[in-house]
């Protein structure tokens, strides 16, 4: 019996002695099953001149059972003993590459044998490709790299040979999500080498890593539909390299560390936590590490009510030594963190009858009873900011200035007022926030004129204080005139879809944000008896306006302030806000309209309108070198001895306001 066992043996054999019935038995691996056209013209070989060749080659594949025919379906398939011998084959040349030491450097860095296992993994792992299309494809690019002889193997390369098989098969999702993201060897080296700018090297470390963000974000995070809207400049995703991991700002409650002092055990075990401060100078360094923690993990901050919460660490203490303090501590700000300080120069009936609390964190009456502490160091922090900014205007700290009725009803704090007004003449960064008609609300600002507002009803810490703006995404209002050609039905369902888009791509950081926030922000999300610090799910989601000016004007035909013109302004806003509206009470969300700066977004986007529909189609502001969308409302002073606006500005922006 071995005699006919041993012929069969020698037939198998003889039957792959043949590259061509070898490639044969691959195809019918790779592909399942294929007629016998199929497998002429795969092979490429001419029907005419090549089938008495591939017949006898095919024939001999039966006859070693290596091949069976399906006569119903007309297809020809791999026998079990096929498979088995393109295994063997397969092991055979695995051996043979081993034999050769190949080598492969991988990203971990290290240096490893050529495993095919560990592509067969990835492809599993990362793309959820089904197992038996993960070996095929494992198997074709191990042959295709064994054949290209590369001297250099890395674990780049054999990325790039895997997701060519993927497109060429048509499996262009699976390629998609097994993509590497990052900067291209050239760009790495000129970003090094760069002597345009000097760069410190953490910023050219973290201008990388911005860079694989961003990709990831676009190619893995967002659905292709939003991927494309931001790509193509149908709206703008702001800060997209940090927009799955910073919340855009975040407005203190500087309370909340002054009472339980600094726990650092939540960022890392090595770091020493502190006691709540005993003195102004402890408070004011709580101050400092708040923001600088917290800068690790959020974009923009706020410390409001700043003076009035500081106010119980100032009683006695004099005027120089509370000037020098405060010194001290806005160039450290200056040089750390990008902060507003909001300054209230009365003691505001939402805050005056709140249990104050001072040194070493215990409670010391309220906060009306510091009054005058409040506005002392309100004017004194204004004075260092006059003093500093003799040699050099002082961009930041930034301070917001309320002005309430009783401001301006009480003497010093008019005083105080005028000189805040003087600091802004001088160049320093100063807003003033008009709350004469809010009596009884709470509203806290950021620089860029984001809010947060409660209602009298409310309870106003918890509504405002410890969140702030989750993201912002900006629209193209210019991109859906261009769009509508003049017709006004088309322009509000363009500016629907973008709404829509931008809600997806907010609604994405929120859920992120939520799964891994305390991963990925210990510091500002840490917890006092069950209670996060920041408190997520009352943050703002805004969308932003690009072009608002330019798409009123270039649909109306008109300026901006003629009537018909205001008219179609206000129906925009009135439209949009019943969008989001909507949308907010379907997926309670905090969405919010809104026209703040963003320089980045108004650029980008008029570029790429320019670019899609020319200069002469596109109505936008700046010149023909620098195209740029207004992303802010803006009242234009008249030249004169004193004083004077537009009264058709101040029209419009009351109307819109």
């Amino acid at each position: 019996m071995a005699l006919p066992h041993r012929s069969r043996g020698v037939k198998v054999l003889k039957a792959v002695s043949s590259p061509l019935r070898l490639q044969i038995l691959n195809l019918l691996y790779d592909k399942d099953a294929l007629s016998y056209t199929e497998l002429m013209t795969t092979l490429k070989m001419n029907p005419s001149r090549d089938a008495g060749r591939f017949a006898y080659h095919l024939k001999f594949l039966l006859k070693a059972n290596l091949v069976e025919a399906d006569t119903e379906a007309k297809k020809y398939y791999l026998t079990d003993l096929g498979k088995m011998l393109i295994d063997v084959a397969d092991h055979v040349e695995k051996n043979a590459v081993r034999s050769r030491g190949l080598l492969v450097r991988t990203s971990n860095p290290s240096m490893e044998e050529f495993d095919a296992n560990k592509i067969a993994n990835a492809l599993i792992r990362e793309a959820k490709v089904p197992s038996e299309l993960a070996q095929k494809t494992t198997k074709e690019a191990e042959k295709r790299l064994l054949k290209a002889k590369v001297k250099y193997m890395t674990a780049p390369l054999i990325r790039e040979f895997v997701n060519a098989l993927l497109l060429e098969n048509g499996f262009e999702d699976y390629r998609h999500k097994l993509t590497r993201v990052g900067l291209p060897v050239h760009e790495a080296a000129t970003l090094i080498e760069s002597r345009e700018h000097t760069q410190p090297a953490d910023d050219v470390i973290a201008f990388a890593g911005q860079t694989v963000f961003r990709e990831y974000t676009l190619l893995n995070v967002f659905p292709r539909d939003v991927a494309d809207a931001h790509i193509s400049g149908l709206i703008h995703v702001n800060g997209l390299s940090a927009f799955l991991l910073k919340p855009d700002t975040l407005l203190h409650d500087l309370r909340f560390f002054l009472q339980n002092g600094l726990r650092m055990d939540c960022v890392s075990p090595s770091r020493i936590s502190t006691r709540p401060p005993e003195s102004l100078n402890s408070a004011l360094s709580t101050a400092l590490n708040v923001l600088t923690y917290s800068a690790r993990e959020v974009g923009g901050q706020t410390f409001d009510c700043f003076n009035v919460f500081l106010a119980p660490y100032i009683k006695g203490l004099d005027t120089a030594r509370l000037k020098e303090s405060l010194r001290r501590f806005l160039l450290d700000v200056n040089q750390h963190a990008e902060v507003t300080f909001g300054l209230e120069l009365t003691a505001p009936l939402f805050v005056a009858e709140k249990a104050a609390v001072g040194p070493a964190g215990k409670t010391c009456g309220r906060y009306v009873d510091f009054k005058e502490e409040s506005l002392r160091l309100a004017d004194c922090m204004l004075d260092v900011l006059l003093e500093e900014e003799v040699a050099k205007p002082m961009f930041n700290p930034k301070v917001v200035v309320k002005v309430h009725a009783e401001t301006l009803a009480d003497a010093q704090a008019a005083e105080t007022l005028l000189k805040a007004h003087s600091v802004a003449i001088k160049g320093g960064v100063v807003y003033f926030a008009n709350m004469l008609h809010q009596e009884g609300m709470y509203a806290a600002y950021s620089d860029l004129g984001f809010k947060l507002t409660a209602n009298p009803a409310d309870e106003w810490e918890t509504e405002t204080l410890r969140s702030g703006c989750v993201g912002s995404v900006t629209l193209n209002l210019p991109r859906s005139v261009q769009e509508c050609e003049g017709d006004k039905l088309k322009f509000f369902e363009s500016l629907k879809t973008q709404v829509d888009l931008a809600a997806r791509a907010l609604e994405i950081k929120q859920r992120v944000l939520r799964q891994y926030g305390k991963n990925t922000h210990p510091f500002t999300m840490q917890s006092t008896n069950g209670d996060a610090y920041f408190r997520l799910e009352k943050g703002l989601s805004i969308l932003n306006l690009a072009g608002f000016r330019e798409a009123v004007e270039a649909f109306c035909q008109r300026p901006a302030s003629h009537v018909e013109s205001v008219k179609f302004a206000a129906e925009i806003v009135d439209t949009l806000q019943g969008y989001i509206h909507r949308m907010g009470r379907r997926h309670l969300k905090r969405f919010h309209l809104a026209l703040l700066p963003a320089r980045e977004a108004g650029e980008r986007l008029a570029q790429l309108d320019v670019e899609k529909y020319g200069l002469a189609r596109v109505k936008f502001s700046g010149t023909r070198e620098r195209p740029y969308y207004s992303t802010a409302r803006r009242v234009h002073v008249l030249k004169g001895t004193f004083l004077s606006l537009a009264a058709e500005d101040l029209e419009m922006q009351h109307k819109l306001n």
